[in-house]
């Protein structure tokens, strides 16, 4: 597991094995196994994934071959292609979606 803590920015690329919690902000491109954004987290980026859990703000490109989950305290806004998706009650979901 890693972390990306709430007072740092890291903007770039981000490659990663196992899961990434985000609680700072990640711009750039992102791809990995899975990620969680917490609700203080905030990632701009071209991501590539097996799952990602919203909690805090996405905003971008997401590829996601197993799920996206968003959060009652999660912003998903771009475009996305998922194979499942679900989103809490109060979660915000402001996309072009595609599910395979």
């Amino acid at each position: 597991m890693s972390i990306i803590d709430k007072e740092l920015t890291v903007e770039g690329t981000v490659s990663f094995k196992g899961q990434l919690i985000v609680k700072g902000a990640i711009k750039g491109n992102l791809s990995g196994e899975k990620v969680v954004i917490a609700e203080e987290g905030y990632v701009a980026a071209n991501a590539t994934v097996a799952e990602m859990i919203i909690g805090g703000v996405f905003e971008g490109e997401l590829r996601s071959s197993a799920k996206l989950t968003i959060l009652a305290t999660g912003s998903c806004s771009g475009k996305i292609t998922c194979n499942k998706f679900e989103v809490e009650t109060g979660g915000t979901l402001n996309a072009d979606v595609k599910c395979q």
